[in-house]
């Protein structure tokens, strides 16, 4: 069974690499970006599943996604995330994804959602699945959109606009915009004053 993993965090990939590979009949391959992943699915034998990071650089959401099932004819793809959503999760699915894993999966249970996928089933957790997309909103949240939401949320972590923009799929300049309104709306100046407003509303 050939897997290959492409992630661009070195210590969890390294890391699913080593668990995959203490498995009997595994050979694992990986790669740290979208090009390389379809430069080795090109050049490569033929893998039983490929699993693409949905936010790893050069990927460009489910766009990406449905290129690498295409590739050589036919890939079996799963995606894992840290971040996606259940509706990106179900979307995946609809496109023809062999899974959905949320990085939050204890690694036994990749383990086994990999070798479920490879043998030519489709998984996704039945929790996370389920789960609710958003608890009952904050009052301070419902005066956001939820892109502003999403830019706030990464102010209180400390990022930077470029940082967001990845995070979120947009372009720095359309992240200005979103803080020049989210600024407004908290009657704010700047991030560091949005930040704090945020936490001490509880928010986040």
């Amino acid at each position: 069974m050939r897997i290959l993993i492409a992630d661009d965090h070195d210590l969890l990939r390294d890391t699913l690499v080593a668990f995959l590979e203490t498995e009997e009949g595994i050979e694992v391959s990986s790669a740290s970006n979208f090009q390389e992943a379809c430069a080795r699915i090109h050049t490569d034998a033929a893998y039983n599943l490929v699993l693409l990071d949905y936010k790893m650089p050069g990927m460009s959401g489910l766009e990406s996604l449905e290129v690498v099932l295409a590739l050589k004819g036919g890939q079996r793809v799963a995606l894992i995330s840290g971040q996606a959503t259940r509706e990106i999760a179900e979307q995946a699915l609809a496109l023809g994804a062999a899974g959905f894993i949320p990085k939050t999966l204890p690694a036994k249970s990749l383990v086994n959602a990999v070798k479920f996928m490879a043998m030519g089933e489709q998984y996704a957790p039945i929790d996370f699945m389920r789960a609710s997309e958003q608890p009952e909103a904050h009052p301070m949240a419902q005066r956001l959109t939820q892109r502003e939401n999403e830019v706030l949320k990464g102010l209180t972590e400390g990022k930077s606009n470029k940082e967001i923009a990845r995070d979120l799929d947009l372009t720095e300049p359309t992240i200005k915009l979103h803080m020049k309104t989210l600024y407004r709306k908290l009657d704010v100046n700047n991030r560091t004053q949005a930040a704090i407003v945020a936490r001490d509303a509880g928010l986040f």
